[in-house]
């Protein structure tokens, strides 16, 4: 019982972090231990286990895919993103900085533990590492698409998120910003239960999922130091967009005034600065950001505990 309530609190924060554009789930995940099982899990979904499901072969379907994992991950995942989805609006509308501070906290602390699974470093690694830092960083600077409804879009949007999701230091939340979908799927689809919009996205992550876990899961099996140096890459660079400190950049029109939407004017992209005085808020900031990095290093102690005792 007591691993199932564990799993569950690693898919709540799993769930949480792919709410938050700029934070990648799966960094959670291999920071507390149930990546590689958890896309190994899913990849294991194929025609064998529905065979297993449809004869009503539980026990065997449980092996296979490895349910007292992913159910519990799965029932943490969705809580989160159904009850944080409200909440992280209402937190980025009032404490933007010190939510990205303690996030930023979190990713950085992320970087060593899972720097720490490549062995040895070799040049080669170092160069597969500075490439998922380019690839991470290239993406922040990209300018999102505007808002479509139409459900093949949306299916789309699902299909390319998920991937996203399921790679760390890529935010699939960030994947929906570029695609112009963020706010209509988190704040509209998720927040509200609209499910002409919901279906179509879900079906887009449940096939996206499906084929992508395949892929990943071979690469890991072939390649696994070097994967894991371009995913540390990816990582690293994540760390732009997550910075509590930005300017926005607003979509303009042709005369050079904000594009507006319901009022507010529409962000394109973030710009990280430096906080301009040390005051209050960048104090509380950066004991906020400390406070990650204590949570992530407790969090990879507890994670750790049981390979320990092996």
């Amino acid at each position: 019982m007591r691993d199932y309530l564990v799993n569950a609190l690693k898919g709540m924060g799993i769930g949480t972090a792919n709410v938050i554009p700029g934070v990648s789930g799966a960094t959670i995940a291999i920071v507390t231990g149930v990546f590689e099982p958890l896309v190994n899990a899913i990849r294991s979904f194929d025609l064998i286990a529905m065979h297993l499901l449809g004869t009503g072969r539980f026990k065997a379907l449980s092996q296979r895919v490895n349910l007292p994992l992913l159910v519990p991950l799965a029932i943490g995942l969705f809580a989160a993103i159904i009850s944080f989805a409200r909440l992280l609006e209402y937190l980025f509308g009032h404490y933007p900085v010190y939510i990205w501070a303690y996030f930023f906290g979190l990713i950085l602390a992320s970087v060593y533990f899972v720097g720490e699974t490549v062995r040895p470093w070799t040049v080669v690694r170092v160069g597969l590492l500075l490439a998922g830092v380019a690839v991470a960083v290239a993406v922040t600077f990209l300018n999102p698409a505007v808002e479509n409804r139409n459900p093949a879009y949306v299916f789309l949007c699902g299909v390319v998120a998920i991937c996203g999701m399921i790679l760390p230091g890529i935010s699939g939340s960030f994947i929906l910003i570029l695609m112009g979908n963020y706010e209509l799927i988190v704040f509209e689809a998720i927040s509200q239960g609209r499910l002409s919009l919901l279906g179509p996205f879900l079906v887009g992550c449940a096939i996206g999922l499906a084929a992508f876990t395949h892929v990943l899961s071979w690469v890991l099996r072939v390649a696994r130091h070097q994967t894991l140096a371009v995913l540390t890459g990816f990582i690293v660079g994540s760390l732009v967009t997550i910075w509590p400190w930005k300017t926005a950049i607003h979509r303009l029109t042709e005369a050079g005034e904000a594009v507006l939407k319901e009022g507010q004017p529409v962000v394109l992209r973030y710009r990280p600065v430096l906080p301009e005085t040390l005051n209050a808020e960048v104090v509380i900031a950066l004991l906020i950001m400390v406070a990650g990095i204590v949570s992530i290093s407790i969090t990879e102690s507890v994670a750790s505990r049981p390979k320990d005792r092996q």
